[in-house]
């Protein structure tokens, strides 16, 4: 599971942390669980982020890597939860266009996107750069949605 944070200062983003948390396939995995929980745990604690952006359900291609996903989902977003934040959710489309300007970016252009925005020396691994553009997407449409929520009757 990718993990980073990224914030917007004098109008450069700028990343703070970036990791990735790596379990072995042939951990059992009620341990592989818990693994992800304490490094997404000991992140929320390093890095003190005012709010967490995560990528929103999609379709998998199997029904088992579907369920391994989604229990590594609940996983990160009950660490979420205990640490009291508020939460962006970002489907692939939205991050895409919004990192990319349009939703058909793959994967080796979206790590070297990121790179560029976040004006790193090196890209990022694969994990952590998809981790960057969801907390890069979660800037750009927080702040968006924020404003539309002082306006009477508006909403987004």
């Amino acid at each position: 599971m990718g993990l980073a944070a990224v914030r917007r200062h004098k109008g450069r983003l700028e990343l703070l942390f970036s990791a990735v948390v790596r379990t072995k396939s042939t951990t059992p995995i009620p341990e592989r669980l818990l693994a992800i929980h304490q490094g997404l745990e000991q992140a929320l604690f390093t890095v003190r982020p005012d709010e967490a952006a995560i990528e929103a359900i999609f379709q998998h291609r199997s029904a088992e890597s579907a369920l391994r996903l989604g229990q590594a989902r609940g996983v990160a977003l009950l660490a979420v939860a205990q640490a009291g934040l508020p939460l962006g959710e970002y489907n692939n489309q939205t991050v895409k266009k919004t990192v990319g300007g349009s939703g058909r970016a793959g994967k080796a252009e979206m790590q070297r996107l990121v790179q560029r925005l976040l004006g790193l020396s090196e890209p990022l691994p694969e994990d952590a750069a998809d981790a960057a553009a969801i907390a890069i997407t979660h800037i750009q449409h927080a702040g968006f949605v924020r404003q539309l929520a002082r306006i009477p009757g508006a909403s987004p």
